[in-house]
Order: C-alpha cells, then sequence, then structure tokens
C-alpha cells in the first residue's frame, strides 16, 4: 500500500492548455472541433456559470473593477503560401558529354507568375508584405529564375546556387566546394567545368532581387547594393565614395576610423562620414525579410488601456476578444443522448463530458491570464506610466501567493503570453526581474538598470565612449550597485558595442 497523487485527465488538460501561446491554442481548438462532435462554434461565449466557475469580468478597470465592453480588437491577414521548387541534387545531369551549351529558351518554363526585378527606382514592398506573398526566399528567387533565358545546364547551376543559399541571403561554400559536393573531389576536369558555370550563374544570382543576395560575405554584399545604387545615379558623389570605403578592411569601417579611412581612400573627412551614413543604411542581411517574417508577428492576449484623461493614471485591463475561441456543445447531440443506454450511449456521453471539460478549461486558462494581469499591473504601475526606468523589482513568488497559485503555475501563465501597454507590447514574462542593492536600502529592477545604462550610453561623446568601469561608477553615483562584469552583462543583451568599437576616431 502506498501514496500517491493521480492527475485527473481533466486537470492534466487544464495545464497543458495554460501553457499553450496563442497560436498553439488556436491549433489545439481546431483539432478538438474536428475529433468532437459535440464541439461547435458561437458567435457567443459560453458563460462561465454554465461550467461551474465564478463569474468573472473580462474587462476589468483597477481599483472599482468596473465591467465595460472591449473596443479594441486586432486583426491578422491571412496569407497563401506558395509551393517550393524542387532542389537540384545534380547539375551535371544537365550537363552535355560535349560540352556544348544549347541556348534555346525552353518555353515550358516561361510562367505567367513570374516575377519581374524591381528597378531601383521603383517602390519596394514592405518587408512583411513582401514575405508572405513571395513565401520563402528561395520561392522567390526560382520564380524570378523562371523569366531568364538560360540552358539547361545553367538553369540547373543557377537553381543549385539558390538551394545552397542560407537564411541570410548568403552563399557560405566557396564555388570549388560546391562543385567538388557534385563532381566528387578526384575529378578535378569536371570540377573546373562545373566552377565555371557557377561563376556564371552566381552573376545571374546577384542579379536578382532583394539586392545583395548571393553574396559570399558583408563587403560583397554592401558592395552589390552599392553598385545597383550606381545604375540609377551613377555621378552619386557619397556612393561612389562608400563603394571605395568597403574596399578596404572592414575593421576600419566598424570602429569608425575616419582619418586612416580618408587617408587610405583618398578622400576628405567629410565625405567619408556622409559615405559610412549611407552605408549604415544598406541591408547587410537580404534574406531577413522572407526568414520566417510571419511567425514574429505577436497577438496580444491582454490590453491595457489607460482610461484616465488626468495626470493620474487609470488603467483597464481586458483579455483580447480576438484570441477568445467562442465554443459551445452541440445543443442537437447533446439533447440526442438523453435517456439512451447501451456501450455505445456511454462512450459518446463521454465525448460529452470531454467537450465539456475542454471549454471549462478554456474559461480558467483566460481567467488565470487575467488574474495574473491584473497583479502584474498593480505592481507595475510607474512603468505603464513613465517608462522603462520605472520598472520595479518583481518575481513569480510575490504574485502566486496573493492569488493563492504555485510559482509553476505563475511561470506557465507568463510564457508566450503577450500583453499590450501604453509603452508596447512585451511578453508578460518581461515585467518579471531580479532586483539590484540601492543605497537607500531599497531595490532597483534590472530592467531599470538596463534602460539606464542604455541612456548613459545615448549620451555619451563619441569620440570617448563610456567604458564598463565607467558606467559601473555612474550607477553607483545614482545609489546603484553593479558591478564591472553586471554591466558587461547587461550592455550584451542590449547588443551595445564595447567602448573599442563605439569610438569614432
Amino acid at each position: 500500500m502506498s501514496q500517491h497523487l493521480a492527475l485527473t485527465p481533466q486537470l492534466q488538460q487544464s495545464i497543458r492548455l495554460l501553457q499553450l501561446s496563442t497560436l498553439e491554442l488556436s491549433q489545439e481548438v481546431d483539432q478538438m472541433l474536428d475529433e468532437n462532435p459535440f464541439l461547435e462554434r458561437t458567435e457567443e461565449e459560453a458563460t462561465a456559470e454554465a461550467f461551474g466557475l465564478d463569474q468573472a469580468d473580462t474587462h476589468i478597470s483597477l481599483g472599482d473593477r468596473v465591467s465595460e465592453s472591449a473596443s479594441t480588437a486586432s486583426s491578422s491577414e491571412d496569407s497563401a503560401s506558395e509551393t517550393r521548387d524542387e532542389a537540384v541534387t545534380d547539375v551535371a545531369e544537365s550537363w552535355d558529354g560535349d560540352g556544348s551549351v544549347d541556348m534555346r529558351p525552353d518555353d515550358s518554363e516561361w510562367g505567367g507568375d513570374a516575377t519581374p526585378r524591381q528597378n531601383n527606382g521603383e517602390e519596394t514592398a514592405d518587408a512583411i508584405d513582401l514575405a508572405r506573398s513571395s513565401g520563402s526566399l528561395t520561392d522567390f528567387l526560382h520564380r524570378q529564375a523562371l523569366s531568364l533565358r538560360l540552358s539547361e545546364v545553367d538553369r540547373a547551376a543557377l537553381r543549385f546556387l539558390i538551394e545552397s543559399l542560407n537564411d541570410d541571403g548568403y552563399l557560405t561554400d566557396t564555388l570549388p566546394e560546391l562543385a567538388a559536393s557534385l563532381a566528387g573531389s578526384d575529378d578535378h576536369e569536371q570540377i573546373d567545368e562545373l566552377v565555371h558555370r557557377f561563376t556564371v550563374a552566381l552573376g545571374l544570382l546577384q542579379s536578382l532581387e532583394p539586392v545583395g543576395v548571393g553574396a559570399r560575405d558583408l563587403a560583397e554584399c554592401l558592395r552589390i547594393q552599392i553598385k545597383a545604387w550606381l545604375q540609377s545615379e551613377p555621378d552619386n558623389e557619397v556612393a561612389q565614395a562608400a563603394l571605395v570605403i568597403c574596399a578596404q578592411p572592414l575593421e576600419m569601417l566598424a570602429k569608425r576610423d575616419f582619418k586612416r579611412l580618408a587617408v587610405s581612400c583618398g578622400l576628405i573627412e567629410s565625405v567619408i562620414k556622409a559615405a559610412i551614413a549611407f552605408i549604415a543604411r544598406l541591408e547587410p542581411k537580404p534574406g531577413r525579410p522572407f526568414a520566417l517574417a510571419e511567425q514574429n508577428i505577436i497577438i496580444p492576449d491582454v490590453l491595457v488601456v489607460n482610461t484616465s484623461k488626468t495626470a493620474t493614471a487609470k488603467f483597464r485591463i481586458q483579455l483580447n476578444p480576438d484570441v477568445m475561441p467562442k465554443l459551445r456543445v452541440h445543443d442537437i447531440y447533446a439533447n440526442a443522448l438523453r435517456g439512451g443506454k447501451g456501450d455505445s450511449h456511454a462512450g459518446l456521453q463521454q465525448r460529452l463530458q470531454e467537450a465539456r471539460w475542454f471549454i471549462k478549461n478554456i474559461q480558467q486558462r483566460f481567467d488565470t491570464i487575467l488574474r495574473v494581469s491584473t497583479a502584474i499591473v498593480e505592481r507595475q504601475k510607474s512603468f505603464l506610466t513613465h517608462g522603462a526606468l520605472a520598472m520595479r523589482p518583481l518575481v513569480l513568488r510575490e504574485i502566486a501567493d496573493e492569488l493563492g497559485m504555485h510559482e509553476s503555475t505563475i511561470s506557465r501563465v507568463t510564457t508566450a503570453k503577450y500583453m499590450s501597454t501604453p509603452q508596447g507590447t512585451f511578453e508578460l514574462k518581461y515585467f518579471f526581474g531580479s532586483g539590484l542593492g540601492t543605497d537607500s536600502g531599497s531595490a532597483a529592477s534590472s530592467t531599470a538598470v538596463r534602460a539606464l545604462i542604455k541612456q548613459f550610453v545615448a549620451a555619451e561623446k563619441p569620440a570617448k565612449p563610456l567604458s564598463d568601469n565607467q558606467l559601473s561608477e555612474m550607477l553607483k553615483e545614482q545609489g546603484i550597485d553593479c558591478a564591472r562584469r553586471t554591466v558587461a552583462k547587461y550592455r550584451e543583451a542590449l547588443k551595445i558595442a564595447p567602448a573599442n568599437l563605439r569610438k569614432t576616431l
């Protein structure tokens, strides 16, 4: 005989739904609708009382907790993704034995949906819209390749290079390495032929959109973009100077060593500064708009709105109605089971109970998210009013003790759940952070310290940037005890370069 803790299927489902993100919950709901005939969507939300829950307003104002109607909604556009073209596995098979090349265009490859190149003078599409409409980077490049009049072998070589690009649009392997992977390391004659074909295909690849794709390194990527700019403005002195700078070692560009660059390029310092500003506007990663741009779109679970028109802020916390699935039990099927008997009837009764449990657990999920969000907002009013500098230290145990929950439950609630606030949209975990000691005996939030470091760096002199030691001393002057190593950790988290790279020589 022994005692042990057993979790009922209903409790297991409740825990699992609680830790799902908004997207994962939507997929779970769709799957349950397909599997359970007693579950259906409705335009009206199921009431909490119908499933044994306490009535909780989905719109709560701090202080008076007055129920209000939802006035905000967010919508996301559905986008269709194109089917990915098949990769070329062997370029050598498209190759005539005598080395001859057929230059006749293959009309079967020409389609009305081939995407033409964009001219430099035309307006370019928004990055996310481009990624939505064009699918992946390889799909986008393959469709552009359809409009090129190429032989079979050149088309195969171009397709192979497109498939060899990384997510940023760079060709990380050298042409001889790619040729050796196809022909074998011992067949030097065929390797030379393939390198020649890949060289031709690389020129074609680098002529496609987005500009800079197919580069082997950052310097080549920048040069491709500058040359494309000079095609439309050949007399642009700043672009010409930028092209000369990119031919120099990139270390000087990273350090912004204006004097050495002026001597190396034979240009005056003012032109060098204008050219570096021009280079800073170029795209270092051409494939970035296509790299899973759709997954970077965040739909908040909780909306926080300042309803006060006076200096004293008053926040309304409400669940986002667009992320709340509206479900109910199918009345006709449920009524048909009344009075029935038999094994089949018992199985259908179980499915009916599962549908009721599912709706109840979803109600509990959103009720828990709302309670946790309300507790967070009550403690972080200063952040919502004044910004990151006013963030106060907060740990999971503090919220768990107030709500009578376990810390693991709070951790599940705050993971992959987002809150839209007057200061921006943040994950619920963002509002939690450790504290650093201060001279007054209180604690300063690590988020506030990072914001203060960012403020110090923004106000520093470019010729004399602040070191980590200096930043640590400045924080001590503000009454915050922060060691140099901690400053370095926070600086790296903010993606701020060290002092030697921020210095303008």
